[in-house]
């Protein structure tokens, strides 16, 4: 799975946080949902411009960010 093709940041969308292309759903706002319980099925059917792939290329995005030590804390 390439993210790439899904996710992208632009300074100009949510202050250059990660997002879906296409969209201004955050990488952030998609692992909260998840975070709170909702289901893929639930995300899909709210947001109806994420897809199956998408999703999935959120999940690739996070592990790449946590393999390349983006995610941890130095304290």
């Amino acid at each position: 799975m390439n993210w790439r093709t899904y996710i992208s940041t632009d300074d100009n969308v949510l202050l250059g946080k990660p997002t879906v292309k296409g969209t201004r759903i955050s990488v952030e706002h998609i692992i909260g949902l998840l975070a709170q319980g909702w289901t893929e099925k639930q995300i899909l059917e709210n947001y109806p411009r994420l897809t199956g792939e998408s999703l999935k290329a959120v999940f690739a995005y996070i592990q790449e960010c946590l393999k390349d030590g983006l995610l941890y804390s130095n304290s």
